[in-house]
């Protein structure tokens, strides 16, 4: 996956890790179905497995990137 750097400055109120936040912009980019499971894994830097364990705790359903997910994998094979 090609990739940027982007740089957040974000006040010390906010309470959340790095890790929290990469992985809360992770799974909303998942949600939205801009990256597939794998993809968001890769940016919150968590395995396929414990990215989608993780979010659950965020009310975001595996299940919205299915599709997504099956399509990529089929173009990748």
């Amino acid at each position: 996956m090609n990739q940027r750097i982007l740089q957040l400055n974000f006040p010390n109120t906010v309470a959340q890790t790095d890790e929290e936040l990469r992985l809360l912009i992770a799974a909303k980019l998942y949600e939205n179905g801009t990256l597939t499971s794998g993809q968001a894994a890769e940016l919150a830097g968590l395995s396929k497995k414990a990215f989608i364990e993780a979010i659950g705790n965020y009310n975001v359903s595996v299940f919205s990137g299915l599709v997504a997910d099956l399509e990529a994998d089929i173009q990748n094979a």
